[in-house]
């Protein structure tokens, strides 16, 4: 079982061994200049939900619950992108911040390594680009295809997560077709 330490951006695992394996093995978080990982809130509670780690704050393990909490005041937007974070992962994909994209994620296909360096073959890039919206949501012709453009731009497919009332997700592809 991993441990974490919940912090005002996220979850830090410090302990080397255990942020080498969630990371190399299963592709969650991103190190810190001082070598710790830093976990999102998504990444964290998705291991939270799989058993795979337990958090405190100020020395004391978090239930599941007070956790979400936590995270919900951290990010006014976790209600929502958790959901399409957890679903992706659910079905095998790896996912990575969208934030350089304007988005909340970047999903790679199973199977293939995210932190690949150098020359890469097109079906190791990003395959999706995703933005989490709960079900009310409405947005402009201009922020969606902007949204569109940037996606493709990286040869990658604009998806809309909307997450329904009871956390189901509905995906929406947009793309952009020359007449």
């Amino acid at each position: 079982m991993f441990e974490g330490k919940l912090y005002s951006s996220g979850v830090k695992v410090f302990d080397e061994d255990q942020a080498e394996q969630i990371h190399e093995d299963y592709y969650y978080g991103k190190f810190l200049e001082n070598g710790d990982l830093h976990l999102s809130p998504s990444e964290a509670m998705h291991l939270v939900d799989r058993e795979e780690i337990v958090i405190e704050k100020n020395g004391d393990e978090l239930s599941r619950d007070e956790l979400y909490d936590e995270f919900e005041a951290i990010d006014e937007e976790f209600g929502y992108k958790y959901p399409v974070y957890s679903d992706l992962r659910e079905r095998g994909l790896i996912v990575k911040s969208g934030f350089k994209f304007g988005s909340h994620f970047r999903v790679y296909e199973r199977g293939v390594n995210p932190y690949t360096g150098g020359k890469k073959q097109q079906s190791q890039h990003t395959k999706y680009v995703v933005h989490a919206v709960p079900e009310n949501h409405t947005m402009s012709f201009q922020e969606m295809s902007r949204a569109v453009r940037l996606a493709q731009n990286i040869r990658a497919s604009m998806l809309w997560g909307v997450v329904d009332s009871e956390e189901g997700v509905t995906y929406y592809e947009v793309e952009h077709t020359s007449l």
